[in-house]
């Protein structure tokens, strides 16, 4: 990273926005974009993105890499700020907590594609499906249960569309959202840390099959791993971060046994302090939040929803 991007990356954390009540209805104040906020917000945006391409070039990678912009427990401001300036528009934007996301998404324009990355509850999975506007993927599936909650949301939703379908040549924005199968992701707990969510990488297989056979309403897109942040911290440029070295093995694994093409499952992996090695490892995702939006709010702000797993969360889950 340079001088002008650290004292960039500065800046921004300064000027970060304090944390994000989801039980608050968004209000004019709340979607009002500071003309000097914006501009800091798609500075490091456009920082990230050329570092992203940089690492992809000098991969040798040929398809694009997705940057999810984390959004968890920042104002509805900042998100606009991205996602309306053409033509920088960003349009993948991630979120941790049910409610939080739910809100967003309700009232921020349908064209953002909203994932769910933080730790997923059985007994929110099928609100998660079945009441979040533009949700486009779920990367933190690690169980049958889960993967099953998830389809009965997807299938009552696709059911309620269905049944409140406009007339014949116009088609509402709730419609389009069901055009897709929701993607999923399957989340492999690369490092064996018991504080870690994920399913082991021996079970991996197992999960996809019944994803594919018995969620008729869900699309295996792919695996998304939170590695340990020693072995990030111990990457350098001549060695490979070993949790990104075992989602790929993961992935090849499982498209063999499934008989697909390597290229039909992504890797979600990588944050905003390696998401360059995770690109030179494989990545197709990487999750940035706090690069490009400063640092989040103190965890006693957090946002009430889930917190019943917010202990085992801690900053790992979904962190950008």
């Amino acid at each position: 990273m340079t001088r002008n991007d650290s004292e960039m990356s500065h800046n921004i954390h300064n000027q970060a926005s304090t944390g994000y009540d989801a039980h608050t209805s968004l209000s004019e104040d709340m979607l009002k974009v500071n003309p000097q906020r914006q501009a800091q917000l798609l500075e490091a945006a456009t920082t990230v993105s050329s570092r992203i391409n940089t690492a992809k070039n000098a991969a040798a990678r040929q398809r694009d890499v997705r940057l999810i912009l984390v959004s968890k427990l920042k104002p509805p401001s900042d998100i606009l700020a991205l996602h309306n300036h053409a033509p920088q528009t960003h349009t993948h934007f991630g979120e941790n907590y049910v409610q939080e996301l739910q809100t967003k998404a309700k009232q921020l324009p349908k064209t953002i594609k909203w994932h769910f990355i933080g730790g997923l509850q059985s007994n929110k999975c099928k609100t998660l499906a079945n009441d979040t506007d533009a949700l486009w993927c779920v990367s933190s599936v690690d169980s049958v249960k889960k993967a099953n909650e998830l389809e009965k949301g997807r299938a009552a939703r696709a059911q309620k569309t269905t049944s409140s379908a406009p007339s014949e040549g116009s088609q509402s924005e709730q419609a389009k959202d069901h055009e897709e199968r929701l993607r999923i992701h399957v989340q492999i707990n690369t490092s064996g840390e018991e504080s870690k969510s994920g399913v082991e990488p021996h079970n991996a297989t197992g999960l996809c099959k019944h994803i594919i056979d018995s969620c008729p309403h869900l699309r295996l897109a792919g695996f998304m791993t939170i590695g340990a942040i020693a072995r990030s911290q111990a990457t350098t440029a001549e060695t490979e971060n070993e949790d990104f070295v075992k989602l790929r093995e993961v992935r090849d694994r499982v498209a063999t046994d499934l008989n697909w093409k390597q290229d039909d499952l992504e890797l979600s992996m990588g944050m905003s302090n390696d998401f360059e090695s995770a690109i030179q490892a494989g990545a197709d995702e990487v999750r940035v939040g706090s690069t490009i939006f400063g640092e989040r709010a103190a965890k006693g702000s957090r946002v009430p929803d889930d917190k019943g797993q917010q202990a085992k969360e801690g900053v790992e889950q979904g962190k950008g």
